[in-house]
């Protein structure tokens, strides 16, 4: 679906299509365990989230360089683009790549070098977001905060993922406290696989601005009032859910319900190449399978406009949010 839309919850290793990963393997000297691109392919079928993030993981060895964060942005950029995104909030793990011996320093100005040059060759503005991953230790995101000072100025915030059962919020604090006094956006994965509760820490000890995720915030009455009353932004992915067993089926998703509970949802497509699709297909599949007339797509859409961290751009904003209002399905 080509309707204008902002896209806020991707983690840029999740765009890693099979195609590419052999293509970086080849110029870097990587041996992958897979015969073929299809292979490969078959092997995206996941039980839960930690079988995901076995291979999420494992397929990260083909990024080394610069070169290698920079092509792997812009090819999410182009797909992107192509499919209506205006302006992408794009997360990256730091963690996951200083663990194999790649400096930070690389991952930072490789994506940069691509998101620098997104408005003139895509026609999409972005940001950019450094999570950390919650089941490291919290000592261990402080370390990396602190490695990532002198590339501050490349990053708009910064939020918490990886795998959320037995990984509170409230272990982040110290590094949130830090993001908060840098200057730093504050957004954090909660309420996918893990209990409202953790939602309710997402905001009350990490003062966090977004929930990715949130679909458990429906079993919680108080909560969702909460959310709706702050018109808090959750940026929901129905196609990962599906396909990480949160959700059984996409006709059972709770969009339709968050929606009409008055949430200020978002659709995004958080791991694109692992689970079946870009933000247009995202919109394609609930549009299918769901209860959604136009009102709620253009809803969605304007949502994410309004959710943005466009702040310092407020003109711009309001230029995507007439795309949306213009736009003809």
């Amino acid at each position: 679906m080509s309707i204008p839309k902002a896209e806020l919850h991707l983690h840029i290793e999740g765009t890693l299509e099979p195609e590419l990963a052999f293509a970086l393997a080849e110029r870097n000297g990587v041996d992958l365990p897979y015969a073929s691109t299809e292979e490969l392919r078959q092997a995206y079928s996941f039980s839960d989230l930690q079988s995901f993030l076995d291979l999420y993981y494992a397929l990260m060895a083909v990024l080394r360089t610069e070169q290698d964060f920079a092509d792997l942005a812009d090819a999410y950029l182009a797909r992107a683009a192509a499919q209506g995104v205006r302006h992408a909030e794009v997360f990256f793990d730091p963690q996951a790549h200083t663990a194999r011996g790649v400096p930070l320093g690389t991952v930072v100005e490789g994506l940069a070098r691509a998101l620098d040059r997104a408005p003139e060759r895509h026609g999409v503005s972005t940001r950019l977001i450094m999570c950390f991953l919650r089941d490291e230790s919290a000592e261990s995101a402080l370390e990396t905060f602190e490695a990532a000072r002198p590339h501050l100025h490349r990053i708009s915030a910064v939020g918490l993922d990886s795998a959320e059962v037995g990984h509170p919020p409230s272990k982040f604090r110290a590094v949130y406290e830090a993001a908060a006094a840098a200057g730093l956006r504050r957004v954090a994965h909660a309420g996918e696989e893990g209990p409202p509760a953790y939602v309710r820490e997402a905001l009350d000890v990490l003062g966090v601005e977004r929930i990715d995720h949130g679909i458990r915030s429906m079993e919680d009455p108080d909560l969702v009032a909460r959310l709706v009353r702050d018109q808090v932004p959750l940026t929901v992915c129905p196609l990962s859910n599906v396909r990480l067993r949160c959700v059984d089926t996409l006709a059972d998703h709770p969009l339709p319900a968050m929606l009409d509970a008055g949430l200020m949802v978002t659709l995004n497509s958080d791991d694109p190449a692992y689970f079946g699709g870009y933000a247009g297909d995202t919109f394609d599949a609930v549009a299918g399978a769901l209860p959604l007339g136009e009102d709620d797509l253009r809803r969605l859409a304007r949502n994410s406009f309004l959710a943005a961290f466009l702040d310092d751009d407020e003109e711009l904003r309001a230029r995507y949010l007439a795309e949306v209002d213009a736009h003809r399905f």
